[in-house]
């Protein structure tokens, strides 16, 4: 395992860089490669550096539910109890920077910048979290995968872009959305018939008309 490097970490002040690059380690996962299971002790927190991790549960009845996407820059494992309550695995090859979990915690007491970076990660997770029940719960497929796109091209922050470049499968997508593979293709083909997005391969996805997608969601 390798240290993290000064570019991955470059929101914290330069006199703090040193001791979480000594804290922290990357590891690299192969496609659908578990990083932590539902249940197990919730002793590091992570950052993903390249790739997308999923986070998922398998229901009682067998079915698999993806609570989220995490791409680049973003942290999970946050948890409030001793034990993770989701599973965590690659949705492609990917490679994230693991953090002890005590460690991360005692560097952040004092690095506010740190510690506000944990806050903020905690607010946007819980955010997307509640707009994924109102999908899950109110929205048409058209509405949902309207919705999920939208996030994905907005996952830049300023730098939103009309472009997505989907790093999780037909499969990936349509559990985490409550669909079927066949719903999640018809529902891409639908966006595209109506001239709102184009489909470059299976991977990615260009924005065509972005407020009109907007106006679904609404």
């Amino acid at each position: 395992m390798n240290r993290v490097s000064a570019t991955q970490e470059a929101y914290i002040p330069s006199d703090g860089r040193r001791q979480l690059r000594a804290i922290g380690r990357s590891r690299r996962f192969a496609r659908d490669q578990e990083i932590y299971g539902d249940g197990e002790n919730a002793d590091h927190i992570y950052k993903v550096a390249v790739g997308v991790v999923r986070t998922y549960k398998f229901l009682r009845d067998g079915r698999r539910h993806v609570d989220a996407f995490y791409g680049e820059g973003s942290v999970f494992g946050l948890e409030l109890g001793s034990r993770y309550s989701l599973s965590a695995a690659a949705a492609g090859d990917c490679t994230v920077i693991c953090y002890r979990r005590g460690s991360l915690e005692s560097f952040a007491s004092h690095q506010e910048r740190t510690s506000l970076h944990l806050l903020a990660s905690a607010l946007k997770s819980l955010a997307r979290a509640q707009e994924h029940c109102l999908s899950l719960g109110c929205r048409t497929a058209v509405e949902k995968l309207a919705v999920f796109l939208l996030a994905g091209a907005d996952a830049g922050g300023a730098g939103a872009s009309n472009e997505v470049v989907l790093g999780m499968t037909r499969k990936d997508i349509a559990d985490h959305l409550g669909l079927t593979i066949e719903t999640v293709s018809r529902t891409f083909a639908e966006l595209e018939r109506r001239a709102l997005i184009e489909l470059h391969g299976a991977r990615l996805v260009r924005l065509v008309k972005k407020s009109d997608l907007q106006g679904l969601c609404l």
